[in-house]
């Protein structure tokens, strides 16, 4: 007998978390199935609506005037104007506190490691001070024995962006870790665990202050308190403290990914990680069943509506081989050109067209076969299985996710209810 829910969604990214929590707040049952855990944990923990348009014009000031003027095909354009407010404004009810951003359209400016100065709508409370639209002194503070942040670049590199402050750089070696153990968990451990390594590591960087009022270091200030981390160092160093958002493992993606679990839990949504889905049964058109690999036992699962989120080339949502590319779980259309050589330029910085291949939708979020028409009645897509967009370029994977997330989620929900109400 087949597990049953009103909503099964396939994929536990950003969009899948999303499109769960909007369809159970519709008063579905919803359950979320994914192969691994939350890519979450890889991402910088900044949410990204749109910084850059298509045509690499940029950075965007203000994403909601700009998605007005994005291409058909485009995943808000096929998700519609609404969609990215509404997906925003769950995210924001769902961060509260520990995120920033939700009392502007306006992007913000977020320095990086690289040193250059990233658009995006929403960031952690942790990177705020940090922001480079604010006209205060800097040092960067990295760590002896890492390789993920090198702050006299990221200092070299910001000032020759113009920035409207003075930035320097310093490095430091960071209290009771060795070389071999000099990792950002690690180091967000110990500043949960114990302020004595906060007030050694204050006294290590004060010698490194000249009169600065901000002080940025390698987003590793706790991940289970770090409020408490930074304003332990604030108030040792007499500056604001502010985290520069790094690289797998992110210690602000983990934060993100268990404030996000904690509220699917709050929703009531049922979670399974680890368990692929590995075949699926449909009549001409509906997904009646899919089956998951559960240790190797294969178990079926029905829903009357289906949610598909399980990423893009790099997630693994979308497949591509040396003839083909394909979308594996329910096998829909991925648009692309026969030739293969017409997947890529030979500027390695050209307009690749392998980075928007993806599944194509309707005004539903309903995948499309080849002929134009409906895949499944039963089943729509979110996020960066969708095609039509280059998330990378365009700084806009989170604002996709969220906003086809949120519509698909609702859109599932919605529709059950309707079809209840037939009955």
């Amino acid at each position: 007998m087949a597990i049953e829910d009103d909503v099964l969604v396939v994929g536990g990214g950003l969009a899948g978390i999303t499109a769960a929590i909007a369809g159970a707040r519709e008063g579905a049952t919803v359950r979320l199935v994914s192969a691994t855990k939350s890519t979450l944990r890889q991402a910088s923990g900044l949410i990204d609506v749109l910084g850059y348009l298509p045509d690499g014009t940029g950075p965007v000031v203000d994403p909601f005037d700009a998605v007005a003027d994005l291409p058909e095909g485009h995943p808000y354009e096929r998700a519609g104007p609404d969609a990215l407010a509404d997906g925003l404004a769950l995210f924001d009810d769902l961060a509260g506190d520990h995120y920033r951003g939700s009392h502007t359209d306006r992007n913000a400016l977020v320095p990086t490691t690289g040193g250059t100065v990233k658009p995006t709508a929403r960031y952690p409370a942790t990177v705020e001070p940090g922001l480079a639209s604010r006209e205060e002194a800097t040092l960067l503070v990295g760590f002896e024995g890492t390789t993920d942040f090198e702050p006299s670049l990221a200092a070299t590199h910001l000032d020759a962006a113009g920035v409207p402050f003075e930035v320097r750089a310093a490095t430091v070696s960071f209290p009771d870790v060795t070389a071999e153990d000099a990792t950002a968990t690690r180091f967000a451990h110990l500043l949960d665990e114990d302020p004595g390594v906060r007030d050694r590591l204050a006294e290590r960087v004060k010698p490194h202050l000249a009169g600065e009022s901000r002080v940025g270091f390698p987003a590793v200030l706790g991940q289970e308190g770090p409020e408490s981390v930074r304003t332990s160092l604030a108030e040792a160093l007499g500056a604001s403290v502010f985290e520069i958002p790094t690289g797998p493992p992110s210690v602000p993606g983990l934060r993100l990914e268990n404030l996000l679990h904690d509220a699917l839990a709050d929703e009531g949504v049922r979670v399974e990680q680890g368990n692929p889905v590995v075949d699926f049964d449909a009549t001409e058109d509906r997904v009646e069943t899919v089956t998951v690999d559960r240790v190797g036992n294969r178990v079926p699962y029905a829903a009357d509506q289906y949610v598909l989120a399980t990423g893009g080339l790099v997630g693994g949502g979308v497949e591509a081989d040396r003839e083909q590319v394909s979308e594996p779980v329910f096998d829909c259309h991925v648009p692309h050109p026969a030739d293969r050589y017409e997947w890529f330029e030979d500027d390695a910085f050209g307009e690749h067209a392998f980075a928007r291949f993806g599944v194509d939708v309707d005004a539903q979020l309903r995948p499309l076969a080849a002929d134009g028409t409906t895949e499944y009645e039963n089943l729509r897509a979110a996020g960066a299985v969708l095609g039509g967009a280059d998330f990378a370029a365009e700084k806009s994977g989170s604002g996709v996710s969220l906003a086809t997330g949120f519509a698909a989620g609702r859109r599932a929900a919605t529709e059950l209810i309707h079809t209840e109400l037939r009955q």
